[in-house]
């Protein structure tokens, strides 16, 4: 473990659309300043590819940007999950780093399917595009030339940033069991995936998310104005670290909603169900090494398809917009995004004519669409206790009105500093939090109650 005099952690942060270098202060647990980019694309040579380059740069000058500020004591590293990055004999990039998002791997889905390990093994459901890890590789050694022998390597996204600023290869476990098909959760080693296809023997052993996997190498260091060694964290998925602080903070049974591009939503002490594949759940792995019940959908990726149909981008719904929404049950049913969540392959429609809605009614519903498709995430994994919800959506007082209405238990909307991905990936570094008490259930209005119990019975339907 690291010395308790760290108290400054630069955090790395990637997410899918997205990317931050936060300053966290393990003394207030507060990020203290935050540099940001957009996480881009690129579309040139043979297949969709973050700009790995452009990120490097962005990410050294905010590390330099924010130890001139105040001299950082820590790194730590948390990013989108289903990425990795495939490195040569020279420690370089073997091949670019693929967007999951890409179709290519769908292209061979069957061939791969006859050699992924089964769901019961894995926790990791069949998911389209490069979704699943196992896939990518699958994919990118079948269409690359010669790749699988210029492989050296293959290190998951946020320890591959910890490569380039220390020059230790590692993985960690809570990266390798986001539906990647290469982790066996339940007995905490790699699945049969690896080995079968000779992958095993490029895949550095995983370290702990909380452990130092080095100290930022000297010539880094130099350039970064660094006057001291820096240690940096092995790092960790962006949905587990969402959910670290609460690990640290909360007794069993909780739920934790995380949400962004995907709402992802995490169970500790469920109750037992069976996890059904084709409603995309799986089992993630906390931070302890725990497997833990998830499902998701991509809910701001579907907030944001939505608001483009809205004339002014963004209407805060008036009284009126909710009461008429509510009295009238003007509705959206799923799914926005058809190809992730628990209704894949439906198609969206609403109850009444979108055209006859006013931007306010329709922001209102939308609203009230992705907390009852959060509510139906909880309920397919079983998920019991409070429900802890951070992110963008904790801070729309429908969305969080509407999930204590279909859930039935209370929801703390947690806009405090002790949450999100940064502050969690900050706490691998060290730092107490305080152990929180949940609250009672708030009074829901009898309409909210009758409005989720009729949006999931015409779902149902």
């Amino acid at each position: 473990m690291i010395e308790p005099a760290i108290r400054f952690v630069a955090v790395i942060d990637i997410g899918k659309t997205n990317a931050k270098v936060a300053l966290v202060d393990l003394q207030s647990i507060t990020e203290i300043a935050i540099e940001t980019v957009p996480n881009t694309v690129l579309r040139n040579g043979d297949y969709p590819h973050f700009d790995e380059a452009n990120l490097w740069a962005f990410i050294q000058a905010a590390l330099k940007k924010l130890n001139a500020a105040h001299s950082v004591d820590a790194i730590s590293i948390t990013t989108h999950g289903a990425c990795a990055a495939l490195l040569d004999k020279n420690g370089n990039l073997a091949t670019p780093v693929l967007d999951y998002e890409h179709d290519g791997p769908d292209h061979i889905a069957a061939d791969y399917e006859a050699l992924r390990p089964a769901f019961a093994d894995t926790g990791s459901a069949r998911l389209p595009g490069g979704l699943n890890l196992g896939v990518q590789l699958h994919w990118l050694f079948a269409t690359q030339e010669r790749l699988f022998a210029r492989t050296k390597a293959i290190i998951a996204w946020p320890q591959y940033w910890g490569y380039k600023l220390t020059g230790v290869m590692a993985n960690e476990v809570t990266s390798l069991g986001c539906h990647t098909d290469l982790w066996n959760p339940h007995l905490g080693t790699w699945s049969a995936l690896p080995a079968a296809q000779g992958w095993l023997e490029k895949l550095p052993a995983p370290l702990a998310a909380n452990s130092v996997s080095g100290d930022v190498l000297p010539e880094i260091a130099s350039q970064l104005g660094f006057s001291k060694s820096v240690p940096v964290m092995t790092g960790i998925h962006d949905s587990n670290a969402s959910l670290y602080p609460h690990l640290l903070a909360r007794e069993a049974p909780f739920a934790v909603v995380s949400t962004g591009t995907w709402v992802v939503v995490m169970a500790m002490g469920a109750k037992p169900v069976t996890l059904d594949p084709a409603r995309d759940v799986l089992i993630n792995v906390n931070a302890l090494g725990g497997a833990v019940p998830s499902a998701r959908f991509m809910g701001g990726r579907e907030y944001e398809i939505i608001r483009k149909n809205v004339e002014t981008g963004f209407v805060q719904p008036s009284t009126a917009d909710i009461g008429f929404v509510l009295a009238n049950f003007v509705m959206l049913l799923p799914a926005v995004e058809t190809a992730s969540g628990p209704y894949q392959g439906r198609k969206a429609k609403w109850t009444h004519k979108e055209k006859t809605l006013t931007d306010g009614q329709r922001m209102a519903a939308l609203s009230f669409y992705l907390a009852l498709m959060t509510a139906t995430c909880l309920e397919i994994i079983g998920a019991q206790g409070p429900i802890i919800a951070e992110g963008p959506f904790a801070k729309n007082r429908l969305y969080v009105a509407m999930l204590e209405a279909a859930s039935g238990r209370p929801v703390i909307a947690e806009n405090t500093s002790v949450s999100g991905t940064s502050i969690g990936a900050a706490l691998l570094a060290g730092g107490t939090v305080p152990k929180a008490a949940f609250p009672h259930r708030v009074q829901i209005s009898a309409t909210m109650d009758i409005y989720a119990a009729l949006w999931q019975a015409k779902v149902a339907a």
